[in-house]
């Protein structure tokens, strides 16, 4: 290899069950969208998708799991919003996709006899949709205490 031409770890990574993908970077872009747009409808244009499997893919994650990701703000005047269990789902997500990353990178150059690196989106695309561009800031945080199980519990029941 030359020395412009380096390696890319690219990755895919969803979590399923019988029933199929549940979640994963597709579900990701199509809620922060969401969140951005304000609009599902918005959101699956912006994807390429039509609005019924935009709807569809959201329902299917709500039933797997079992809570609401997105809501009608107050007064139900049109759009949606992500609900607090939704945005922990979301930030959980890229955590654990930048974490995975990383690893994977730094394994790619331990067993590999050349530098790999992180994918990064080319010039022109959306970078702002792409998983793999720059990690998450480091929060202030204990990192765990965002991830915890009890607390996603406690944002989709409502109380904190």
């Amino acid at each position: 290899m030359s020395g412009r031409e380096r390696p890319v770890v690219r990755l895919h990574m969803w979590l399923e069950t019988d029933e199929g993908v549940f979640f994963g970077v597709g579900r990701v872009q199509l809620l922060e969208l969401v969140d951005e747009l304000g609009s599902l409808r918005a959101a699956a244009d912006r994807l390429g998708m039509s609005y019924r499997a935009a709807w569809g893919k959201i329902r299917k994650t709500e039933k797997i799991i079992g809570f609401s990701l997105i809501e009608k703000p107050a007064g139900n005047r049109g759009g949606y919003r992500l609900t607090e269990f939704g945005k922990l789902l979301v930030e959980n997500f890229r955590d654990w996709y930048a974490d995975v990353e990383t690893r994977a990178v730094a394994r790619a150059r331990e067993i590999f006899p050349y530098d790999a690196e992180r994918y990064r989106a080319p010039k022109g695309q959306d970078a702002s949709r792409a998983l793999q561009d720059a990690p998450r800031e480091a929060r202030k945080e204990d990192p765990f205490s965002r991830r915890s199980p009890e607390r996603m519990v406690r944002a989709a029941s409502g109380s904190r």
